[in-house]
């Protein structure tokens, strides 16, 4: 039996108000709910918005446009606005390209949906073959449907495929007066250099923290949802100047805030999501590396193992927080994601370490960080590293040391290694009782020591003997493991002082760190000691090949020099000595010289 208002009729009844039926309206995420949709609201990028409202107020608009930058800076929302900016009609339909579209009008609308018909996006990640570019090239000969531009979008351009361009350029230099070209990427260097000098490139910066925070808190405001400024600013600091990856967190954020407190989101609670509270670790950690307490670094080390920090993860947190107490040595300082304890703790450092002892730090962990991303075993290559910077903790600066070494003040050598039981054994063995007996007992210990090490290991010091004595000697042994090597050491190489394994030189063209590596392996394996080659200040010899140039031009100037040679040239004015003439010359005159002499 139906239920059809006609029986409700008969029976004198009003029919009941049928309930609508409840839309259930999708949740957007912020990222995409407050999308720019006017010049106006983007953030961060005022040089590129000048420079469009000024293009399309003289009528100097670019044929194809390529906006590039990190993720999240807004490249697929600025060319969606720049579309709107040269379609909009206005409300009243009379209207023409303004850097301000009204938003109204039936383009600004239906591009704002996606659904505009002239505006055509793409994917360049589903979309790399030369077939689907070749549509494009086939859809730009006809005019637009509706609009005054046939707009073509093409996201993450750099996917497409070397031919794909290769087929896209000369429809991208002389496009049709009616279509434009918008590209977007993250990867500019991928994208040919045909294809960018056809372009109007526009960088868009990343955005400056103080800004992301300001536009996070007109969101929340929006939203109806209450922030802590500094959560805020914790968020705006992680999102690394991506405004959608800052919107992403604050919408975690606002999911994580306690309901119970009132749904407010605050910074502790900011720290705990991102993690953030494990910098206290590593600040304990960095402590225990200056205060050279080997047992309860290691004991820190395998607190973090354990907890599932790995130990890349580890050594550039340190490195990291090596940087920070650098900045506050300089007074740089500005990271709103640290706490007033951590505040504190760095400045206390920045004020106690010196310049030369963080550059040191920097390095010995930069180093360990190498180390420990080569290592089959990461774990123990961390200790190691570690352990190397706690070792290093206590030396003098070069500079220190250099001048101790100078008013004969060097320090002594560690305590570990004058308690290594090796050599002292083998000191009272083979050390003669003789000179013990008549030497007085405070010094009768180290004396035999240092006899019997220099008797027994007569083998370490014998590699020494057998170096070259000079750089030829050098460029003969590498000469024989690599020609491009011999030739760098030939002609690259001005030698200021040579004493082997430490060689110092200028280079008269720039030498390759790969090519230095390789020439001091050949050494090595060579001579079984490490060799130095390292760049320095001072007066150089000129390289082989140059002092084989100025000989070859002495040569050269004494022929000129010559009494038949110089009547010659005041003969024959325009006359030129080839360098076979040169050559023939010189040859000549050995033979004449010893039959004179005969």
């Amino acid at each position: 039996m139906s239920d059809s208002p006609d029986i409700f009729a008969a029976g004198g009844v009003e029919a009941p108000i049928a309930p609508a039926p409840s839309e259930a309206q999708p949740y957007r995420v912020l990222a995409r709910k407050y999308r720019p949709s006017s010049f106006a609201e983007l953030i961060g990028q005022d040089a590129m918005v000048q420079t469009l409202g000024n293009a399309i107020k003289r009528d100097r608009l670019a044929h194809a446009f390529l906006m590039t930058g990190v993720r999240g800076v807004g490249k697929t929302s600025t060319a969606r606005l720049i579309a709107k900016a040269l379609n909009c009609i206005g409300e009243d339909g009379q209207g023409g390209p303004t850097i301000d579209p009204c938003g109204k009008c039936e383009p600004c609308r239906s591009i704002a949906e996606g659904s505009f018909i002239d505006v055509i996006e793409m994917d360049a990640a589903s979309h790399t073959g030369v077939d689907d570019v070749r549509e494009i090239i086939e859809a730009v000969r006809y005019s637009s449907v509706s609009a005054r531009y046939k707009i073509y979008i093409i996201d993450e351009v750099h996917m497409l495929s070397k031919n794909a361009f290769n087929a896209l350029l000369k429809t991208l230099e002389e496009p049709p007066a009616h279509v434009k070209f918008i590209f977007a990427t993250t990867e500019v260097n991928k994208v040919p250099i045909t294809v960018l000098s056809r372009c109007q490139r526009f960088d868009l910066k990343r955005i400056k923290a103080e800004q992301l925070s300001t536009h996070f808190g007109n969101i929340v405001e929006k939203e109806g949802v209450q922030a802590e400024q500094e959560a805020l600013d914790l968020i705006a600091q992680a999102a690394e100047g991506s405004v959608r990856d800052g919107l992403s967190i604050l919408d975690q954020a606002i999911a994580h805030a306690d309901m119970e407190g009132g749904g407010d989101v605050k910074a502790s609670q900011i720290r705990e999501m991102l993690g953030l509270s494990d910098r206290s670790a590593v600040r304990r950690l960095f402590g225990l590396l200056l205060e050279a307490d080997s047992k309860a670094l290691l004991d820190a080390i395998d607190e973090q193992y354990r907890v599932g920090v790995e130990p890349l993860s580890l050594m550039n947190g340190l490195l990291s927080l090596c940087h920070q107490v650098t900045l506050y040595k300089v007074g740089r300082a500005n990271d709103p994601t640290l706490s007033d304890e951590a505040k504190a703790q760095l400045s206390g450092w920045s004020e106690n370490l010196s310049y030369p002892v963080l550059h040191r730090l920097w390095q010995l962990l930069l180093k360990g960080f190498e180390e420990v991303q080569q290592a089959h075993m990461p774990r123990e290559a961390c200790d190691m590293a570690l352990l190397r910077v706690l070792c290093a903790a206590d030396m003098p600066d070069p500079g220190e040391l250099a001048k101790m070494l100078q008013q004969g003040t060097a320090p002594a050598a560690p305590p570990p290694v004058e308690a290594a039981p090796i050599t002292p054994t083998v000191a009272v063995h083979e050390a003669p009782p003789a000179p013990v007996a008549d030497v007085p007992s405070q010094t009768a210990q180290p004396l035999p020591v240092e006899a019997s090490v220099e008797e027994q290991v007569p083998e370490q010091q014998s590699p020494s003997n057998n170096l070259p004595q000079d750089f030829q000697g050098v460029i003969d042994i590498v000469g024989g493991v690599s020609p491009v090597l011999e030739s760098i050491l030939i002609a690259d190489m001005r030698i200021i002082s040579y004493s082997a394994p430490i060689i110092e030189y200028q280079s008269a063209r720039p030498i390759a760190p790969s090519d230095l590596k390789k020439i001091t392996d050949a050494l090595k394996d060579a001579t079984g000691t490490v060799w130095t080659i390292q760049e320095g200040q001072g007066e150089a010899k000129p390289s082989i090949s140059e002092q084989a140039q100025l000989d070859k031009d002495a040569a050269t100037q004494a022929i000129l020099d010559t009494p038949l040679v110089k009547a010659a040239f005041e003969a024959f004015p325009d006359a030129e000595l080839l360098e076979n003439d040169a050559e023939q010359a010189a040859a000549q005159s050995r033979p004449e010289s010893r039959s004179s002499q005969a």
